[in-house]
């Protein structure tokens, strides 16, 4: 296959709402991706399926997703969007790729790990997909033949082992798949918790007065914003420094990604002020940034047979570029001789 461009893939699950962390950590930089690479814009929907529920209504959460990869500047035109689920050979590369999968591999995944200890090792309450779903992003990976894949530096062990099952592969079947190699920002690839910014943010979390929604009401934003954690240095000081200054950090992380300055300029700029005036300018920066990304939101969303026209045609141009990969790897196998 050859490729005019490199290729890079991203997913989001549609398990809920998105947040700041989301935007900064991923979605900001795709808008300016898109002319440099060809880019695949995944929604995760079986992915989500590892944590069910009877109140789960993907289809709702899957529009309002896309609506989201749309106000965020994703042009459909330029990209390929589209529906995990819709495109069929994810599920099929996913079973061939686990027969090349170590478990001890799977079971060393931080993640994983992490997962069960909220169960408290008790595997009768862990589904078999919150085990092997790394295994499913492989896959998503390597049907596009992928060069980039956009990371927070805690999914990067994933990445590492989408490498080596691609590498195992290749091994014994000549270069079938590209080595997806991950794309990380300087910064903004983990916003932290806004009480408590020694953890990451995320929207699982209990406390939802530690998380920015992307779609919540502005007063509520302005709220959390100002109860956030800074520090105690008097007389106060701004700058970065994510161990002694961690709560600032953070703060000038989330300023950074909506006003598109750099951290060092903003520093500068906000050199000797109060702490309770710097996160006013904060608030301030962050709600009208929300207003703009909220009303393009809602243009989106309220124009579902758009919408569902883009899932449509995502899932056709997918579909053509990812039988070619699944065709080869059955050719290898020796599936495809009818």
């Amino acid at each position: 296959m050859i490729k005019l461009k490199p290729v890079l893939f991203s997913a989001v699950q549609p398990s809920g709402d998105l947040t700041i962390g989301n935007y900064i950590g991923a979605m900001r930089h795709w808008s300016k991706m898109q002319n440099d690479y060809e880019c695949f814009y995944c929604i995760a929907d079986l992915h989500a399926l590892t944590t069910q529920n009877k109140n789960m209504f993907l289809q709702k959460t899957i529009l309002d997703t896309l609506a989201l990869y749309l106000a965020c500047g994703i042009d459909p035109n330029k990209n390929i969007i589209f529906v995990q689920s819709h495109v069929y050979q994810h599920s099929q590369l996913n079973w061939i790729l686990s027969c090349f999968s170590r478990f001890n591999e799977l079971s060393r995944m931080t993640q994983f790990k992490y997962k069960k200890t909220m169960f408290k090792n008790d595997y009768k309450g862990i589904n078999v997909g919150l085990f092997n779903y790394p295994i499913l992003m492989a896959s998503d990976i390597l049907l596009y033949q992928t060069d980039l894949v956009p990371v927070g530096k805690d999914q990067k062990q994933h990445l590492e082992l989408t490498r080596d099952i691609a590498n195992r592969f290749n091994a014994l079947y000549g270069n079938v798949f590209t080595l997806p190699e991950a794309l990380i920002s300087t910064h903004g690839c983990k916003i932290m918790s806004l009480l408590d910014p020694t953890k990451k943010m995320s929207k699982s979390d209990s406390n939802k007065n530690n998380i920015i929604f992307l779609l919540e009401s502005i007063s509520s934003v302005a709220l959390k914003i100002q109860n956030s954690v800074t520090d105690s240095d008097l007389p106060p000081k701004i700058y970065y420094d994510t161990r002694k200054k961690r709560g600032i950090s953070n703060l000038l992380e989330i300023l950074s990604a909506v006003t598109y300055k750099d951290i060092d300029i903003l520093s500068k700029e906000l050199n000797g002020i109060m702490y309770s005036e710097f996160k006013k300018i904060v608030s301030e920066n962050v709600c009208n940034f929300l207003s703009i990304l909220q009303k393009s939101y809602f243009n989106y969303r309220n124009d579902e047979n758009y919408l569902k026209k883009v899932a449509q045609d995502g899932a056709i141009k997918a579909s053509l570029q990812s039988k070619k990969v699944l065709k080869r790897v059955h050719s290898v196998l020796g599936m495809n001789w009818i």
